[in-house]
């Protein structure tokens, strides 16, 4: 029986050109900081150590650990000089880009569904950000005061998308097991992949679902926002409940 619901963010919960908005993004953050790095080399330097962070197995580090170990290594910068720069960037600039994304009335809708309905409840957003960052974009999509039990961000969480090991740490944070969780995306190489570690998934579909092609996973439901929001009320497809859960042999 699931008892528990991930809802990605970007391009799920909250409209968005996940690209395109990061292309934006980073180039305001290398426009902050420009007097300190290249805006091209810190564009560069931010990719790679993002990439040594997604490809990380480690699992004692946090993401943002492993983030400023290789950012600080590549680009040369001491912390101290650099990172106050940062985090002023986040709590000053970073809230301006919400012009960029769109609001859904229904998101909030879904979310307060799933509580109504007694599941758990967690974003399950790629933690490559900081929890500045993550918790303003809760803001724009309107569900920032609903009772999560665990955003995914970069302070805390150890691994990344596509990562299975994402989603064990997730329902092991939550007290579930894979199996009584249903994963919410619009993302078949990231989201889709948490039906490898026994997760049920549901592909949503919109302008903004992503599919490179492959690999390609097995998807249990799938529709647009508002099937979504049926489906949860209404307790089917990947949300019916079961009198009894077949034994594990």
């Amino acid at each position: 029986m699931i008892k528990a619901c991930l809802f990605d963010l970007d391009g799920t919960l909250l409209p968005l050109d996940t690209e395109s908005f990061v292309r934006i993004y980073l180039k305001e953050l290398a426009g902050k900081v420009k007097h300190l790095i290249a805006p091209d080399q810190l564009i560069q330097t931010i990719w790679e150590a993002t990439e040594a962070m997604m490809k990380s197995g480690d699992g004692t580090r946090t993401n943002e650990q492993i983030f400023e170990r290789e950012f600080l290594k590549r680009s040369g910068l001491d912390r101290e000089i650099i990172w106050p720069l940062f985090n002023q960037f986040y709590e000053q600039d970073f809230p301006k880009l919400s012009k960029y994304t769109k609001v859904s009335p229904l998101s909030r809708k879904v979310v307060q569904a799933a509580v109504d309905q007694g599941y758990k409840v967690v974003v399950a957003t790629n933690p490559v950000f900081p929890k500045a960052a993550i918790m303003e974009r809760l803001k724009w999509a309107g569900i920032d005061d609903l009772p999560f039990q665990w955003v995914t961000v970069y302070e805390e969480a150890h691994y990344c998308k596509p990562n299975p090991e994402y989603y064990l740490e997730v329902a092991a944070r939550i007290g579930v097991r894979p199996e009584e969780c249903v994963m919410i995306g619009n993302d078949m190489q990231e989201d889709m992949v948490a039906s490898t570690t026994g997760m049920k998934t549901f592909y949503l579909k919109s302008e903004y679902q992503i599919n490179r092609g492959k690999p390609t996973y097995p998807v249990d439901d799938a529709g647009d926002l508002q099937s979504l929001l049926e489906s949860i009320q209404q307790q089917t497809g990947v949300f019916e409940k079961r009198d009894f859960e077949p034994s594990i042999r």
